[in-house]
């Protein structure tokens, strides 16, 4: 019936998560308000770790992508289901380790760290730094060298692969900000370069195609290539590349117009290429790492609201306004991305009417989803936007001055607050 397998109704037809009644939690927390269920989120944890077990003898380990989203407890959750952690910055390095994960485990990206980012990496001993281009690979050797390490890395490659997505959301090919372009030569120059420097110590190869992809052969594709190119740099320098990370950018379910791969099918797949591409080559099979994000945490979350005004303009549309919008879920407004829309409050009813759920920031543009069917709401309905467990909270902004929602997880029907909602004093804490 629903797009997240972790929701249903119960018998007074409202909208449950994990078995937790939405209408109750929104009384209970106010709204606007995230809610994740625990168990979705740790079934999609196992089923990369057993897929890594399975297709490549466990020689390899998956990192949740903590871009996706970001707070203590999650990364707690990502280590207890034995996977590392792919940050961004350097707040979620200071996230990560305020909430006791094994630096050996967390990989460093980023298009443009700071020397500050760096020195807090290398300080924390991150098990690698993905590097980006020569200026950062030069700051890096010279910052590692002022504290005696030699700290190993990995080169993040642009394989030229076109995944189908939105622009936007296409990391692969050779016009996009991160990595280094395989077609120009840029990429075997770089990888040269790291063997001349004595404080990095280049293990591994990294590339990411994009996001929320459903096609399997572009991965294939990509795992091809990487394999190609190390080949070619042990033909030409001598030297072994022993470990390779594919990246991640599986899709979801948002609508049900959406038909998802399996994620054992994904992995099947890639790792054929990848073990036929070591016997090409007379190598080990490298040690792989994968970074899903979206597809560890979106289904399990949803956002819940409640209707304020209904704007009926006869023969035009339809607005329905909630009492968040894009300071809590910015994605419509950057990629009309598509969303399920549900009346919490009458979930057993089938949508009978298409509204514009409209947010109430100061801007024309914030708007959740236009054209959305759903039960016809009314004002102090409870809505639900399904799907929202990546990329909103980490996205959120305190946009016209408005204070950031909560989250709150759900483990065996109990919620309980992983995230506090600001309050007014949170938001002027820095004024001066």
């Amino acid at each position: 019936m629903f797009v997240n397998d972790c929701l249903n109704v119960n018998e007074n037809g409202h909208l449950t998560i994990g078995g937790c009644d939405t209408v109750e939690l929104a009384n209970e927390y106010g709204t606007p308000v995230y809610v994740m269920d625990e168990d979705t989120i740790r079934t999609a944890c196992s089923s990369y770790v057993q897929s890594i077990a399975k297709y490549y003898n466990g020689n390899g380990l998956a990192m949740f992508a903590s871009k996706a989203l970001c707070c203590k407890e999650l990364c707690r959750i990502v280590n207890d289901e034995k996977m590392g952690l792919d940050v961004v910055s350097g707040g979620e390095i200071y996230t990560a380790m305020k909430a006791d994960f094994p630096p050996e485990k967390i990989h460093f990206h980023g298009n443009n760290k700071t020397a500050e980012e760096i020195n807090m990496a290398l300080d924390y001993n991150i098990g690698k730094i993905v590097v980006d281009n020569l200026y950062e690979l030069e700051l890096l050797n010279q910052l590692a060298k002022a504290k005696n390490k030699v700290v190993k890395i990995s080169m993040r490659i642009k394989p030229g692969v076109d995944a189908h997505t939105h622009d936007f959301i296409r990391t692969g090919q050779i016009d996009s900000k991160f990595g280094f372009a395989l077609e120009t030569g840029e990429a075997m120059e770089a990888v040269k370069k790291t063997f001349q420097y004595n404080n990095v110590e280049l293990t591994e190869l990294h590339c990411h195609i994009g996001s929320q992809i459903f096609d399997i052969d572009p991965f294939v594709t990509a795992a091809d290539i990487m394999m190609d190119f190390i080949g070619s740099i042990k033909a030409q320098t001598g030297h072994l590349i022993t470990e390779l990370n594919l990246g991640g950018g599986f899709g979801i379910r948002y609508s049900a117009a959406d038909k998802p791969t399996a994620y054992d099918d994904y992995m099947n797949a890639v790792s054929k290429a990848v073990i036929a591409k070591s016997a090409q080559y007379n190598i080990p099979v490298p040690f792989i790492f994968i970074e899903p994000g979206r597809s560890i945490v979106g289904e399990a979350g949803i956002t819940l609201y409640k209707v304020g005004g209904v704007k009926d303009i006869p023969n035009i549309r339809t607005y329905v306004s909630i009492d968040g919008g894009m300071c809590d879920n910015i994605r419509y407004a950057l990629y009309k991305s598509t969303y399920t829309i549900v009346n919490a409050s009458h979930a057993d009813k089938a949508p009978d009417t298409k509204v514009t759920i409209a947010g109430k920031c100061c801007e024309s543009g914030d708007l959740i989803q236009e054209n959305a069917p759903i039960a016809t709401p009314r004002v102090n309905d409870i809505i639900a936007v399904l799907s929202t467990g990546a990329y909103n909270y980490s996205m959120s902004s305190n946009y016209n001055r408005i204070t950031k929602a909560p989250i709150i997880m759900i483990k065996d029907k109990t919620p309980r607050v992983i995230v506090k909602r600001q309050s007014y004093d949170d938001l002027i804490q820095n004024d001066i």
